[in-house]
């Protein structure tokens, strides 16, 4: 209850909760309000903004309708960015627990794997992978899991060379508890508030690589998502600004809104900072 009291005395932080609510019911209400498929013609394309009751953010290239696309894209978004937030924690939580808790050998081996997938910027790869294994949706997001894991995986490693040592592991070891048990029953539960704090910066994250993905066309074409309608209005960019402009706020919102969530959660839960 403490956590949760002080992450509502800070404003910033019950902003983003606020903003991030607005678009989880935006994805909620996605079919109430826009039943049809969103990708369905709907008008005389290039309709401005408020110039058609019908369309009150107006038309795309194709005619179709915008509102119904940033609500039906904001399922998208917020579906790529969990699933690909999942398998990224997911994977830095096995990998960085296994370096931290055993060192030595297993620690260098399993973090120079690490840097070998961050030689290469996080887009790069992300690119090669879309590449070879194609772009649909489900490939996208596990492709994005994919590229964001070590971060996770050397915060982890992080914690757990500071906890491997406590009082409460050695008389683990004492009792005779398996290793399994130590690194997953006693030590991950206490380091993993910090982890959980940087899982918003990887949803945030995730979610900008799938939508740059899609302005380059390297995305599913057959979701309605906020990057395909950015990269779709890239070719009226001089006349019709708002077709990427509107699913451009859409996307700043919501990262917005995630990242002040993560700090908020930082703030609430981080034993250093308490007392500020």
């Amino acid at each position: 209850m403490q956590a949760v009291r002080s992450y509502f005395r800070s404003p910033p932080a019950v902003l983003g909760l606020v903003l991030l609510l607005g678009v989880v019911g935006m994805a909620a209400t996605a079919d109430w309000f826009f039943p049809r498929d969103p990708l369905a013609l709907a008008g005389r394309p290039l309709v401005w903004p408020f110039q058609n009751p019908r369309f009150w953010l107006g038309t795309d290239n194709s005619g179709r309708d915008i509102a119904a696309q940033i609500f039906h894209g904001a399922r998208i978004s917020l579906l790529i960015g969990l699933v690909a937030t999942a398998i990224a924690i997911l994977i830095g939580i096995v990998v960085g627990a296994l370096a931290g808790y055993y060192g030595g050998v297993v620690d260098t081996v399993l973090m120079r794997v690490a840097e070998a997938f961050q030689t290469l910027p996080n887009f790069l790869l992300l690119l090669v992978l879309v590449v070879v294994f194609g772009s649909t949706l489900a490939t996208v997001t596990v492709a994005i899991g994919i590229v964001s894991w070590p971060a996770p995986a050397r915060l982890t490693r992080a914690e757990f060379l500071s906890l491997r040592n406590r009082e409460f592991v050695q008389a683990g070891r004492t009792l005779g508890m398996r290793d399994v048990r130590l690194i997953f029953g006693e030590i991950l539960p206490n380091a993993l508030p910090p982890v959980i704090v940087y899982a918003s910066v990887v949803m945030a994250v995730a979610i900008l690589l799938e939508s740059a993905l899609a302005f380059l066309r390297l995305s599913d074409p057959n979701v309605a998502s906020w990057g395909n309608l950015i990269g779709l209005g890239r070719d009226v960019l001089r006349v019709q600004w708002y077709v990427s402009a509107i699913p451009g706020i859409a996307i700043l919102v919501t990262v917005l809104a995630v990242s002040l969530v993560g700090q908020g959660l930082n703030d609430a839960l981080n034993p250093r900072l308490k007392g500020r």
